[in-house]
């Protein structure tokens, strides 16, 4: 994946200051594996489960690093959150968290 498209997601989970309804570190979880999962899809529609599950291993590693994706609990809306996991495309995620 584009490290600058990691980034952006991860910098606009935290950039929802004064939110009611927080999401739990497993949504966060299943948020970050949902963008790996659509990234891959769109870079390679050929992927094959299995690169898809690498992928989402790999961005959760680095995600574990980056302090943004850290705050997702304190920082997202649950509503962000269904709206990105409802989302058909990497950049239709990224539009629910901004």
């Amino acid at each position: 994946m584009v490290k600058g498209a990691r980034s952006a997601i991860l910098l606009v989970v935290v950039s929802c200051g004064a939110c009611r309804e927080r999401v739990t570190r497993t949504q966060c979880d299943e948020l970050l594996g949902r963008f790996a999962e659509l990234v891959v899809k769109e870079k390679l529609p050929a992927a094959s489960p299995e690169t898809i599950r690498a992928e989402r291993a790999r961005e959760r590693e680095e995600a574990a690093r980056d302090d943004n994706f850290k705050n997702c609990t304190t920082e997202l809306r649950a509503e962000e959150y269904r709206c990105a996991m409802a989302a058909t495309t990497a950049d239709a995620l990224i539009k629910c968290l901004e």
